[in-house]
Order: structure tokens, then C-alpha cells, then sequence
């Protein structure tokens, strides 16, 4: 098990290519790419993102535009990556033992991120620095802005986190690993660093902060509802943000029974370990098949799993809507079948137990870049339908979710 000097003593092979630092902030920095050119394709098809997200509107013409501001973030941060990655393969040449002595390289490009990410930079409008970091610190605690001042936008954010969740334990392994007198942060990745609780706690922050602004939505809509003492048509009384919080719910069994998995005693826990082991995997695949089915069918508003009447409506080909952004009926079907995929894949992620083999390492960070493309995927027709949901169908003051009844069906 981790911590073991039989195991302590090797590393693998991709570890002495990309250590865990390393792959942490590459991961970020992939997710500020794919961001600029969400960006980017979704303006080229007329959708204003920054207006979705209430985002500060450029002052000038001559200022650049968002997805360009984005694109120089992205490469500010991605030079001096690759020097730190040069230097380090050039000073450690794949021995072991210089590559814990230097450790101390990816932890300053991971400040250099930080710095980077806080302090004012020249490209970067003033005020939507100010404005991510506002939105960062309202969602950190589950936060959530009204409408009109950038709940779209919050969700957004707390979504994308989502997919991060086992970045972020691997940052915070990362640092523990750093601060240690007994590890390297370039060497083995220890998973019980700072014991058994912080790490799978800290991969269920980001389920936790989207299940506080789905309770934030839901008693919005019970207050809203006492206050005119009737239930609002388009809001409903709130059930839709109950089982979106569900969906969120789903995700902490697969993480609490993969740390029973870890503990050196899984016995303890009352189960064998065969039993433990098929728990977590009615876990996985529950958690797996109910977001699957929330992308399609609540944040995409696809007929896929509506009424048989409903998917073959011949004014819109199989599965779909009426009104679509991207003209290729292709891009839908393919986004649902990677959706699935890598839904499937994702969920096993989760499980700290599978990190526990070294020569995994390189699968596992391929799976964090997967969850990454398809996050990606996800943001493309997540932007498209809410675009949809207000320039091209109905409105509703809930622009979470809607009304599932609100299937598009009235003439533009």
C-alpha cells in the first residue's frame, strides 16, 4: 500500500516523464485553453456567452475580445510550463533520485499559477479579473447570484469544478507530499498523505458546493411562491433543484465506499471486501446513469428520454429540439455518446483506490484529461441551450433548469 517502502523506493515510468505537480497544472492550464475556445466557436455561431454569464462587456472596440483575453491567459501560463518542463527533464534525466531533489520545480510553476491567476496582468481587464475572483469566492462556500447578477454563470463554474474534483485531491496530495519530511512531491504519489479523510473530502467539495446551490434554488422558488401564495408556472415549486441535488448527492457514496476500499482493514467496516466492492459499483453505475441522463435530457434539453411521440417529432430529427445552434444533427449525437462514455469513466475516477497501483498513473491522468474534453463537450451545448431557453423558446426565470413540460413547441 502507499507508504510502504517497497513501494516508495519505485517509480514509474510516466511519473519520471510527468510527476503529479506537473500533471496538476497541466490539467489546469488544458481547462483555460478549452475555455477560450468554447469561447471562440460559440461567438463565431452568434452566441453571446459573456452576456449569458452577466460577464463585463468590453468598454472599446479596440479591446480585445474574451476568448482572445482568454487565449494570452492560456499562454502566459502555458511558456512558462514548458521552460519548467524542459529544464526539469534536462536536470533529472529520468533518474529517480534527482527527480525528488527537484522537486522544488513544478512547485514553483504551481506559484507562478497562483500569482499568475491573482495579480493584475496587463491583457486582462481590470474588471473581469475582479469579477472571476468575486465569482470564485462566492461559489467556494456553494454560493449562488441572483439571475440577473450572473447565476448562469455560477453554475457554470461549479459544474467545470466538478470535473476537477480529483485534480484538486491530487493538488492538495501534491502539497502534502512537498511538506513532508518523509516524501517527495516528484516521487510516488502517497494517496494517505494527511490521512484518510482530507483526500476524499476535498474530491467531494465541489459536489458539495453544487448541492448547496441547488437547495439555494430551491427554497428561492418556495419563497418566491409564499410571497404571491400561488405556484408559479414557469418555476414550478422547486422539485427540479430537489433531484438535481440528488444527482450531486450520488456522487459521495462512490467516494466514501472507495475510502472504505483504502483503509488497510476493509473488514472493519462490518462487509468483506468482495461486498464493499460491489456496493461502490451500484454506486458508480447509479451515479453514472443518473447524470448521463440529467446532461441530456435537463441541461441540454434533448427528447431523447421523452415520450416515444415527442423523440420522433418529425420537425426535428430523432432525440432532439426544434431549435439548435449547431446546424449538424451529428454534433448532438455525438456529444450523447461521448457523454455517456466518459460518464461512465468519470465515476470511476472517483475512486481514490484505483490510484493505488504506480503503473496506473499514466491511465489515471489520461482519464483526468478525458473528464476535461468532456466537460468541454458538455459546456458547448450546456451555453447553446441556454441561449435557446431565452432568445429562441421560452424564458423561464429559472435559468438552471426550466420546466421540463417547456419542450420548444410553439413557432418562433
Amino acid at each position: 500500500m502507499d507508504g510502504d517502502p517497497a513501494v516508495d523506493s519505485q517509480l514509474d515510468g510516466f511519473s519520471r516523464v510527468l510527476p503529479l505537480p506537473y500533471r496538476v497544472a497541466l490539467i489546469i492550464v488544458m481547462g483555460i485553453w478549452a475555455w477560450g475556445l468554447n469561447l471562440h466557436y460559440l461567438s463565431l455561431i452568434k452566441i453571446d456567452v459573456p452576456s449569458l454569464i452577466r460577464y463585463p462587456g468590453r468598454s472599446s472596440p479596440q479591446h480585445p475580445s474574451h476568448h482572445l483575453s482568454t487565449y494570452r491567459i492560456a499562454s502566459f501560463l502555458s511558456i512558462p510550463l514548458v521552460l519548467s518542463l524542459l529544464l526539469f527533464w534536462t536536470l533529472t534525466s529520468g533518474s529517480p533520485k534527482d527527480i525528488a531533489a527537484w522537486e522544488i520545480l513544478p512547485n514553483i510553476y504551481l506559484l507562478v499559477l497562483v500569482v499568475g491567476f491573482i495579480a493584475p496582468m496587463p491583457f486582462v481587464s481590470r474588471n473581469g479579473r475582479s469579477r472571476t475572483i468575486a465569482t470564485l469566492k462566492r461559489i467556494s462556500i456553494g454560493g449562488l447570484a441572483e439571475a440577473q447578477d450572473g447565476k448562469f454563470g455560477d453554475i457554470l463554474l461549479a459544474d467545470a469544478l466538478t470535473s476537477y474534483a480529483k485534480v484538486l485531491g491530487d493538488l492538495f496530495i501534491s502539497l502534502c507530499m512537498f511538506f513532508s519530511s518523509k516524501h517527495s512531491s516528484t516521487g510516488p504519489p502517497n494517496r494517505n498523505c494527511g490521512g484518510g479523510f482530507w483526500v476524499p473530502f476535498i474530491i467531494s467539495i465541489p459536489s458539495i458546493i453544487r448541492l448547496r446551490q441547488c437547495l439555494i434554488e430551491y427554497f428561492r422558488i418556495q419563497n418566491a411562491n409564499k410571497r404571491t401564495g400561488q405556484i408559479s408556472p414557469s418555476t414550478g415549486w422547486g422539485g427540479v433543484h430537489l433531484a438535481n441535488a440528488l444527482k450531486y448527492s450520488s456522487a459521495f457514496p462512490v467516494i466514501i465506499l472507495s475510502a472504505m476500499q483504502r483503509s488497510p482493514q476493509p473488514s472493519k467496516f462490518g462487509m468483506s471486501e468482495a461486498t464493499l466492492f460491489r456496493l461502490w459499483l451500484a454506486a458508480v453505475f447509479a451515479n453514472s446513469a443518473y447524470s448521463f441522463y440529467w446532461d441530456v435530457a435537463r441541461d441540454w434539453d434533448l427528447t431523447l428520454f421523452s415520450s416515444k411521440k415527442e423523440r420522433e417529432n418529425p420537425e426535428y430529427p430523432y432525440g432532439l429540439r426544434r431549435n439548435r445552434y449547431f446546424n449538424a444533427k451529428e454534433f448532438y449525437y455525438a456529444a450523447i455518446a461521448v457523454d455517456a462514455m466518459l460518464r461512465c469513466t468519470w465515476s470511476f475516477k472517483l475512486s481514490p483506490h484505483l490510484d493505488h497501483f504506480n503503473d496506473l498513473e499514466g491511465g489515471i491522468f489520461l482519464m483526468e484529461v478525458l473528464e476535461v474534453f468532456r466537460r468541454w463537450i458538455w459546456i458547448f451545448f450546456r451555453v447553446e441551450t441556454e441561449w435557446v431557453r431565452n432568445h429562441r423558446g421560452p424564458a423561464p426565470d429559472d435559468i438552471l433548469l426550466g420546466d421540463m413540460s417547456n419542450k420548444f413547441d410553439e413557432d418562433d
